[in-house]
């Protein structure tokens, strides 16, 4: 994502703002690589809002302008089930693992000016928690009437937004199931979900790089 197209492909609208808050960082300590440095604050980020502890080991290596990826490679959010499995069967998911990546939703907004939605998905858009399937389950979605790209809003606040790729997850009998389990019991989604990220974010890394073959976890402030 350094290099242009991929920087500016659609569903990476936006990373620019964090590519640049950690750009410091980098400048700082260029020992680390862009890969390594994105990817730990990316799970330190997920701890310190209140998510689980991920398993991380560093051993990245950043690559060039010429191979960047195509686009088309990564989630289009105003599609549907086959298209979601489709991105990530190619990347070796499965359906429970697809369900638990995209409770990430918990965190964070769409912004108008950046992917073209509009909203939060939870109340608490700066915590990691189920919500994301609370709500995604309990509450009554409605078509957002409105000038900007296809969404839905929540019928009661009209303040919350899911988009046509989360719909999908309580629309296939094979995905809601995981959504149910994991609107029931948040342990169980950390677990999984922990799981799922520290696999995304070693998706062809060569582990024998690796500085340990063991994999780090974060110790909280209240931990030594």
């Amino acid at each position: 994502m350094r290099f242009e197209p991929e920087a500016k492909h659609g569903a990476n609208n936006g990373l620019n703002v964090a590519r640049d808050l950690l750009e410091p960082i980098k400048q700082e300590f260029p020992w680390i690589s862009y890969g390594d440095l994105w990817t730990l604050a990316g799970v330190a980020a997920i701890q310190e809002l209140g998510g689980p502890k991920i398993p991380w080991r560093p051993g990245r290596i950043d690559g060039f302008a010429a191979q960047c990826t195509p686009d088309g490679r990564l989630p289009d959010a105003a599609q549907g089930a086959d298209h979601v499995r489709n991105i990530f069967y190619r990347m070796g998911f499965n359906d429970q693992e697809i369900v638990a990546l995209v409770g990430a939703h918990a965190l964070g907004r769409c912004h108008r000016d950046r992917s073209g939605f509009d909203g939060p998905w939870t109340f608490s858009p700066t915590s990691v928690t189920n919500e994301f399937y609370k709500l995604l389950l309990n509450e009554k979605w409605v078509w957002k009437k409105w000038d900007g790209p296809k969404q839905l809003e929540d019928k009661k606040t009209h303040s919350l937004m899911m988009l046509p790729t989360d719909y999908v997850l309580i629309q296939d009998k094979s995905f809601k199931k995981w959504v149910k389990a994991y609107a029931e019991d948040e342990q169980l989604w950390f677990k999984d979900f922990a799981a799922a990220v520290s696999t995304l974010f070693e998706l062809g890394v060569p582990t024998q790089q690796f500085v340990s073959s063991e994999p780090w976890i974060l110790k909280g402030s209240d931990e030594q």
